[in-house]
């Protein structure tokens, strides 16, 4: 049986600046606005739109690691090359990597049960068995065309993002018009909303952000990627907080706080019916559908490659269980089947909890090593890694401490996954760390 390891070089060069650009904007966009506005509003109250702010200053510092490091040794699954040259082939790298994949998996099931959510809301459907079954099959249509090869995904990523970017910014502005320009969302007084609550908002923030982790995963297929890495992940952020600025005071301008929380898995066409009637509302739940399956689309493409590179450097176990073909076809089955029985069997309010403590456990970890081992190697300041570590610890503790008062198994069941993510790391490749390959 033929199975084949290859790596970067099999679709060097196929991904344009532009393609880059629409990626990271097509996970952030479909994961952010459509899927987090209402979890995020019901953290920071009134105050939600500067979460989004928040969010974008911290993911700007975290990128700084992930840019330098992109800079010196692209490759596709660069997350896992970032861990692999700090720590080595070992246990800590191999798991934060695998930490790093299991939150895009969760980002997945969790914009595929938004993309249900929002295209069963013109037949009044909120749950039942075809919230599921429509997400299972948008994340089957992400498979089918991440087969197609890295130029279908690019080329339907570019046009996706134009379209929802386009659209979304034309939902914001005439949202925002038709209220004139009013903020009912603070209109309600702010008790029950404090600080912590803000702070601990940001990692959903960051969430909705961390689509810019899709291009370093997938550098090596990147043009000109010691260039154009950096500067699609720069640009993605930058288009992205003003997108969701713009619709952030639309949603604030049509809706009260009560009424974003109470619609929160749909708060976008909650909002377009007062502002701009029946006509804005379909046209919401279309950019919504077209936003959440760009979302999916990407982000299966960034984690099944991420996978692949994970097991071409022997830092998971892998079988083939009769596939034949290369590692990353295999891959992408594995990811779309645990993304699909995510998407069937979890409460995705509790896996996107999951999901932030994952991804800020790996963002630290990250830091830590560059910091601590590569700093000299990629010319990156102490200073700014530093704040990232700060800016991580601190969203995390808000976080952990604000689930801790209104559901603590979710920080309990982080904590278990999290070790026995370690754990198996450590018991499968016998070390912690080992020396990195030069």
């Amino acid at each position: 049986m033929d199975h084949q390891h290859g790596g970067d070089t099999e679709n060097k060069g196929s991904i344009s600046l532009s393609g880059g650009v629409a990626m990271g904007t097509g996970v952030m966009i479909g994961a952010g606005i459509f899927a987090l506005t209402g979890q995020i509003a019901q953290l920071a109250g009134p105050l939600f739109p500067l979460a989004f702010v928040a969010g974008a200053i911290v993911t700007s510092f975290s990128a700084y690691s992930y840019v330098k490091m992109s800079n010196a040794w692209p490759s596709s699954g660069g997350i896992a090359m970032i861990l692999q040259k700090a720590y080595g082939p070992g246990a800590i790298a191999a798991a934060a990597a695998l930490l790093m994949a299991l939150s895009m998996v969760i980002s997945e099931s969790l914009v595929a049960r938004t993309f249900a959510t929002y295209v069963l809301r013109p037949f009044d459907i909120t749950g039942g068995p075809l919230v599921p079954v429509l997400a299972v099959g948008v994340i089957l249509f992400a498979f089918l065309v991440n087969i197609a090869g890295s130029r279908s995904v690019g080329l339907l990523s570019l046009i996706m993002a134009v379209v929802k970017i386009g659209g979304i910014a034309l939902f914001g502005i005439a949202a925002l018009w038709a209220s004139g320009f009013q903020f009912a969302a603070a209109s309600e007084a702010s008790a029950g909303f404090d600080a912590t609550g803000f702070i601990a908002s940001v990692a959903l923030a960051i969430l909705a952000f961390k689509g810019f982790t899709t291009i370093t995963n997938s550098g090596g297929e990147i043009t000109d990627p010691h260039r154009n890495v950096g500067r699609s992940i720069m640009i993605s952020i930058a288009v992205c907080v003003v997108v969701y600025l713009i619709v952030a005071f639309a949603v604030g301008s049509s809706l009260t706080i009560d009424q974003i929380i109470a619609a929160k898995d749909y708060s976008l066409a909650e909002a377009a019916a007062p502002a701009l009637g029946s006509a804005g509302f379909y046209f919401t739940v279309v950019l919504a559908a077209v936003a959440t399956v760009s979302g999916v689309l990407a982000s299966v493409f960034a984690v099944s490659r991420m996978l692949a590179m994970l097991t071409d450097m022997n830092m998971i176990p892998h079988r083939h269980f009769g596939m034949s073909g290369p590692i990353r076809s295999h891959m992408l089955v594995y990811t779309v089947v645990i993304a699909s029985a995510l998407a069937v069997f979890f409460d995705l309010t509790r896996i996107a909890s999951l999901g932030a403590f994952f991804y800020l456990v790996m963002d630290m970890v990250v830091h830590w090593g560059v910091l601590r081992y590569l700093r000299e190697d990629v010319g990156a300041r102490a200073s700014v890694i530093i704040l990232a570590l700060v800016f991580d610890a601190a969203v995390l503790a808000a976080f952990t401490i604000m689930k801790l008062g209104t559901d603590p198994a979710i920080v309990f069941y982080a904590a278990v996954a999290i070790s026995l993510v370690f754990g198996f790391q450590r018991l499968y490749l016998s070390r912690w760390t080992a020396p990195a390959e030069t």
